[in-house]
């Protein structure tokens, strides 16, 4: 039994993230735990705990039975509350009762992909119980691992994998929420052009068409005379995805060209994750 092929680079981009995790917790004290990341809300200890819960509910591990403390004022909704209890319940562990969990959840979860020859349409049970396909599940299990890594560079001044395997999942992931975000969120006009320009170790020149329906589709073709064009770097088109910078603090990093109130709307609803 082997891994479907579809969803091997999933596989791949989780195993380069969740190993990058892995080494840079390694030569931290007790104090580097506590900084505070990029996601709300969340230190290094928080993050790292977010990761390993989701790694447990990929396994199948039952959820832990917890009561959240009421003061958490970053958690605003029922998908936060739900992705906070694995990070309560694990708030004071010591730095080697989180090491030790981690590695041992790594060893099971590649077990488990060793084994797994399941057809990648097979219907599993995602966040909150919602139904997904496998193929979904690993792909937005990628992308969150590979995000989270990056939330623990840039606490720890590790900046890199910037164009790892799970870089190119979470371009993929963003560029799949575009066509939403331009026509739907920021309601751009129909029969318009956007095209966005980005720069650095993953770079791509995408154009979200809007029909005369006010529906949007991704397109690789250039378009002539769009009605705005966004510029910007890799690095910070993800934070900004991610919610974890908010336009103004990147105002230096961003060009913007056409339409400045439909460049503004795009700004405001940028951030996709939840």
């Amino acid at each position: 039994m082997s891994l479907h092929p579809t969803l091997q680079p999933y596989a791949d981009a989780w195993t380069h993230s969740i190993e990058a995790i892995s080494e840079l917790l390694q030569p931290l004290g007790e104090a580097d735990w506590n900084r505070r990341t990029p996601c709300p809300g969340w230190s290094v200890r928080d993050v790292v705990s977010h990761v390993i819960g989701l790694d447990c509910e990929m396994l199948g591990d039952p959820r832990p039975i917890h009561t959240l403390p009421r003061d958490l004022f970053h958690v605003t909704n029922d998908h936060q509350r739900y992705m906070e209890m694995q990070v309560d319940v694990r708030r004071h562990h010591t730095a080697p009762e989180m090491t030790s969990e981690l590695e041992y959840v790594i060893i099971r979860r590649n077990r488990q992909l060793r084994n797994d020859s399941r057809d990648p349409g097979t219907k599993v049970r995602g966040p909150l119980g919602q139904e997904l396909t496998l193929e979904e599940s690993m792909r937005r299990h990628a992308f969150d691992v590979w995000v989270h890594e990056q939330d623990l560079r840039t606490a720890l001044g590790r900046p890199g994998n910037l164009d790892s395997p799970g870089a190119l999942v979470a371009r993929d992931v963003l560029l799949g929420e575009l066509p939403r975000v331009v026509a739907e969120d920021a309601q751009a006009p129909r029969s318009s052009a956007i095209v966005f320009d980005v720069h650095g170790p993953v770079e791509f020149l995408r154009t979200i068409r809007v029909d005369i329906q006010g529906r949007g589709t991704l397109e690789t073709a250039p378009a002539l005379g769009p009605a705005a064009t966004l510029t910007l770097d890799w690095e910070t088109y993800v934070r900004l995805a991610c919610g974890r910078v908010t336009p103004e603090s990147v105002s230096d990093r961003l060009k913007l060209e056409g339409d400045a109130d439909l460049t503004a709307a795009i700004l405001r609803n940028f951030t996709v994750t939840r």
